[in-house]
């Protein structure tokens, strides 16, 4: 017997203006993250449709995807996703040269990050070297390396303690005072109040919370 599809997300319709700050909750299972994928150009709809700065996602190749990904879209993810043998100051730099930025306009964009995020003297650390509010502050970092429009966080505090969480909330805060559209899905009522919106999946639509 074929299995049944499943619908992780449907009846869904919103825009994500420049400058946003939008907080998405809901129950875990309820298709948050899977939206935010589809957000990110990660996954593809298989009805309906995504546009991001004018153009419909899913009329570009991977190719063309993966530019947009890298160049457009900045990604937070709640267990940071470093990679382990590279240095804070290499793990901010590796998106930039995947970006083809030349070398000069690496190091000062990367030694421009390192200090915007309190971690001037951590450049030279691996990830084991740091803690997990460093290793968060780096990750926010990193999806910043090519100015992207718009940052993405799957609960970006989850890993954090109280304290540590205040802090990269307000690195958020300040992420979005320059500038930069956020939506994060959290779970974390006290960050979900800084954002200027808040949605909710219910029964598989997204509603004003």
């Amino acid at each position: 017997m074929p299995a049944r599809p499943v619908t992780a997300v449907g009846d869904v319709s919103s825009g994500i203006n420049a400058g946003d700050y939008v907080a998405m909750g809901g129950p875990s299972g309820c298709g948050n993250s899977t939206l935010l994928h589809l957000l990110g150009c990660v996954d593809t709809a298989t009805t309906g449709s995504v546009w991001f700065e004018g153009r419909d996602v899913g009329g570009l190749n991977e190719v063309e995807r993966s530019r947009l990904r890298l160049t457009r879209i900045g990604f937070v993810f709640q267990r940071f996703f470093l990679l382990p043998m590279l240095t804070a100051w290499e793990n901010i730099e590796l998106p930039q040269a995947e970006a083809r930025v030349p070398a000069a306009e690496r190091t000062a964009r990367t030694r421009e990050l390192l200090e915007y995020v309190g971690l001037r003297d951590r450049a030279d650390h691996l990830p084991s070297q740091l803690s997990g509010g460093e290793m968060q502050r780096v990750a926010v970092a990193r999806a910043l390396a090519n100015r992207p429009a718009l940052v993405l966080a799957d609960e970006p505090t989850g890993e954090l303690d109280e304290e540590t969480g205040e802090q990269v909330a307000a690195l958020f805060d300040r992420v979005h005072a320059d500038g930069t559209a956020i939506v994060l899905v959290t779970h974390n009522a006290a960050l979900a109040a800084r954002a200027r919106r808040r949605l909710a999946m219910k029964s598989g639509a997204l509603v004003e919370s």
